[in-house]
């Protein structure tokens, strides 16, 4: 009986294998694509610039007027010239006006 308890060993290191594939496994579905996720948000941020079309996380759709270091201003409406200030980290997405997609 003696020989039987000499191989089980600590639990622990039979579980330790399982932990480090689970971490790994966590890590390429989870943790990777979100923090790939975050910068190419971080970029299309970074990115705004005037004319641009965007779209705030409250659901406002404009066209950006100025961009100032952390908040751009957008018009909302051309024919009451309604401008709002929202902060960047609002936007969730924008969309390059046609005139700069044709130069570039």
């Amino acid at each position: 009986m003696d020989f039987l308890m000499a191989k089980a060993g600590n639990p622990m290191m039979q579980f330790l294998p399982l932990m480090v594939i689970m971490f790994a496994v966590m890590y390429f579905l989870i943790i990777r694509p979100q923090k790939q996720k975050e910068k190419k948000r971080q970029e299309m941020i970074s990115n705004v610039r005037k004319q641009d079309k965007i779209v705030t996380a409250g659901g406002v759709h404009g066209v950006v007027v100025s961009v100032k270091e952390n908040e751009v201003i957008v018009r909302v409406d051309d024919a009451k010239d309604v401008k709002i200030k929202v902060d960047k980290s609002a936007l969730t997405s924008v969309s390059v006006a046609r005139d700069e997609k044709e130069e570039g």
